[in-house]
């Protein structure tokens, strides 16, 4: 088990409502090809798509799976009560229905999304039915400033000390940190969420328009979810290409159509230097990891 500094972290109270998906005046979103149509996209309750299931080929953009919520309550400003939301949640966290039909039952947190400043939550689908928008829904904020104490060039952000516990990462001979991942993405095709000033709250997005780059990847079958490296990159103190860095990241929405956007991508962790090895598995998604309730 590799060693953390678990014991000097806080765990602290942060909260959110069910949010209403939005509309605009003008409904259509046109793609780089010149293609307009009306799209689901971000908010609300989504009981159709949850992690594990598929981020692309979708009639959707931006959409998120499960239940996402944010805290606008008392403050219609991006400082307060949503920013700390935002920054504290923690892919693993606990999530407890605090409102409504579905009080008392408890999901994990699955994401977070940037711009629209979401917490994105899973719970089983006979809670979801019972979920409706404006039901809050309180988290257990865990893992703010976790670290491997034997890996101090190694930055991990967003993630649970108990979710770290569960994935299988270990040293290799080579002195790197292994991490199994689904893809590869190349630094060169992410787009939206490049150039923000942290990586503890939002994501960045894998453009998918060019096809050759898909399908040399694969990435035309990614899965909310799943872990990802993206090569060529680091996001320790923001989100940049960096020749011989690594991130990791979780997909955390679905495809977008608008040009420079794609599945977003949570980072959790982050090795300027290329201190991490990833290793290609078809498991490395959070269904199988995240701790049971």
């Amino acid at each position: 088990m590799l060693k953390t500094n678990r014991e000097q972290l806080v765990c602290q109270s942060v909260i959110g409502e069910i949010t209403s998906p939005l509309g605009g005046v003008n409904p259509y979103r046109i793609s780089p090809d010149g293609h307009s149509d009306v799209y689901p996209g971000v908010g609300g309750i989504t009981y159709n798509l949850r992690i594990g299931d598929p981020a692309c080929g979708l009639f959707a953009d931006h959409v998120e799976p499960g239940v996402s919520i944010s805290n606008f309550t008392k403050f219609q400003v991006q400082p307060g009560p949503n920013r700390a939301l935002n920054l504290y949640s923690c892919a693993g966290n606990q999530a407890t229905v605090v409102t409504g039909d579905a009080k008392g039952e408890k999901g994990r947190v699955t994401g977070k999304h940037g711009g629209i400043e979401h917490v994105l939550l899973d719970f089983p689908p006979e809670v979801l039915e019972r979920l409706v928008i404006g039901d809050k829904i309180q988290i257990k904020a865990f893992g703010c400033g976790l670290k491997l104490t034997d890996w101090p060039d190694l930055k991990i952000i967003n993630l649970d000390p108990d979710l770290l516990a569960a994935l299988p990462v270990k040293p290799a001979e080579n002195g790197k940190l292994q991490v199994p991942v689904t893809h590869l993405v190349p630094a060169a095709i992410m787009g939206s969420g490049l150039g923000s000033p942290h990586s503890h709250s939002g994501d960045y997005d894998i453009q998918l328009f060019d096809r050759p780059t898909v399908e040399k990847f694969q990435l035309d079958n990614l899965r909310l979810g799943d872990f990802v490296a993206i090569t060529d990159a680091d996001a320790a103190y923001g989100r940049v290409y960096r020749s011989g860095g690594m991130v990791i990241g979780v997909v955390v929405h679905s495809d977008c159509v608008l040009a420079g956007h794609g599945p977003g991508v949570m980072v959790v962790m982050a090795a300027g230097g290329g201190e991490i090895e990833p290793i290609i598995d078809d498991q490395a998604n959070l269904v199988h990891y995240l701790p049971k309730l």
